[in-house]
């Protein structure tokens, strides 16, 4: 009997582009949030301003103190969304003295929200061509349009920043996939442990047949895009854990690290933080603890990241979060799909635009890390209700392969993306005889 030739798992070139979100030279002293809006507006006013000439060359640049009734301009600023039902530090107050419960939905657009802009000199309210469904609080745009006589700027168009510059990708000749997988839940009542065993199983190389295996060589990276473990909440309550539950908050890690053990043992892995992992709760959050992860991290395939989480595979440039600011997007606007969410990041040149309002993020003083400098090839964000994918295409030729990565837990569906074409599958795992 012929002895089956060895296969060698293909090696892709990797860098980690995490810099700009660690918090290490950080220290905070009391500062308010007002440092982190200057600095995006400043940023974002250059790129806007640049734009100008070439969109509407004929008309005048002012501030809002300048505004002159009747007279077309153009403003650049911050948009904030007031909104009716977002929720108050006071209505959690009051709620503990009210009889009726507040409605708590599960997004708290209303037919009566309207948008403001807002620049150094002062806020002007908006009315005319600018949706508030389309636009959240955090929103850098440039404003044609003019003053009523009710004091408002009546906008007849609007200038977004638009999709940033895009490096070329360079020409590859064979296939190497990535593999995205979020939302384990591992310690949840939805985690199947035999289902996450399969996908393990799948990408080492010990499941299917010889052409699967094949494919599974082709596999030079797995992403782990958030909230990855669960633990009761009874757990993390602020109350005392008794000794016997000591323990038993730690399973879920435990049983975590021996199923990563077994894919870093094969090939490069890439853990992101989510917002039910331990770790800090703001953005940007920072790496999960390498001490957590005792068998996976002395490996050197083990990687830590933190999310958000951007680097770089042959010269294909990713970026992508866990979900919470796609997630913040759904409670605060409206879109067909959640791609569409992703989308307008991308043009708005940035990735979280609802931090630090309705989002956590740290204060920082002099930049603002979720600023999208450089157009990636790929956008992903973990932690959606489905599979989604599109591919997005700029005015300059920028391509960007959008992806939506399901909960694992739930559908037990991992994404796989090839390097050479930026084309996406799905693996799908099921247990169940029916399925």
């Amino acid at each position: 009997m012929p002895v089956p030739m060895p296969m060698e798992r293909k090696q892709a070139a990797y860098s980690n582009l995490d810099e700009r979100y660690a918090i290490q030279g950080e220290k905070y002293q009391g500062q308010q949030y007002s440092h982190i809006y200057f600095t995006r507006l400043h940023h974002m006013r250059n790129l806007l301003h640049a734009l100008v000439p070439s969109w509407k060359p004929h008309l005048p640049v002012t501030t809002v103190l300048g505004l002159e009734e009747g007279k077309d301009c153009i403003i650049v600023g911050t948009l904030y969304k007031h909104m009716k039902l977002k929720p108050s530090i006071l209505d959690e107050y009051s709620k503990e003295r009210s009889v009726i419960p507040l409605v708590k939905p599960h997004n708290f657009m209303h037919p009566d929200d309207h948008l403001i802009l807002e620049d150094e000199s002062g806020r002007v309210t908006l009315a005319g061509a600018i949706p508030p469904a389309a636009f959240v609080t955090g929103v850098v745009v440039a404003l044609h349009g003019k003053e009523t006589s009710a004091g408002n700027f009546l906008v007849e168009d609007v200038l977004e920043a638009g999709l940033p510059p895009q490096t070329a990708l360079s020409s590859a000749d064979e296939d190497k996939y990535v593999v995205f997988v979020s939302g384990l839940s591992v310690g949840s009542g939805t985690f199947n442990p035999l289902q996450f065993q399969l996908l393990i199983d799948h990408i080492t190389g010990h499941l299917g047949d010889e052409n699967e295996q094949t494919i599974a060589s082709n596999i030079v990276r797995v992403v782990v895009a958030g909230n990855s473990v669960h633990i009761s909440p009874r757990f993390v309550n602020g109350q005392t854990v008794a000794s016997k539950d000591q323990s038993r908050i730690a399973e879920p890690i435990k049983e975590l690290d021996i199923m990563l053990t077994q894919l870093v043992a094969s090939l490069p892995v890439d853990i992101m933080p989510g917002c039910h992992d331990p770790a800090n709760f703001s953005l940007p959050q920072q790496p999960l603890h390498r001490c957590l992860f005792s068998g996976a991290s002395t490996y050197n395939t083990f990687s830590s990241c933190s999310n958000p989480h951007q680097f770089e595979l042959d010269s294909v440039q990713f970026l992508g979060t866990s979900g919470q600011n796609i997630d913040d997007l759904y409670k605060y606007s409206d879109a067909k799909d959640k791609l569409e969410f992703m989308e307008r990041t991308l043009r708005w040149c940035h990735l979280a635009p609802t931090a630090p309002n309705s989002l956590g993020c740290y204060p920082y003083t002099d930049k603002d890390p979720f600023l999208v400098e450089s157009c990636p090839h790929v956008c992903f964000v973990g932690n959606q209700d489905k599979y989604e994918t599109r591919l997005l295409e700029g005015p300059e030729k920028q391509k960007v392969r959008l992806i939506c990565i399901p909960r694992f837990s739930e559908c037990g569906v991992a994404v796989m993306l090839n390097l050479r074409n930026l084309e996406c599958s799905t693996l799908s795992f099921s247990t169940s005889f029916d399925a």
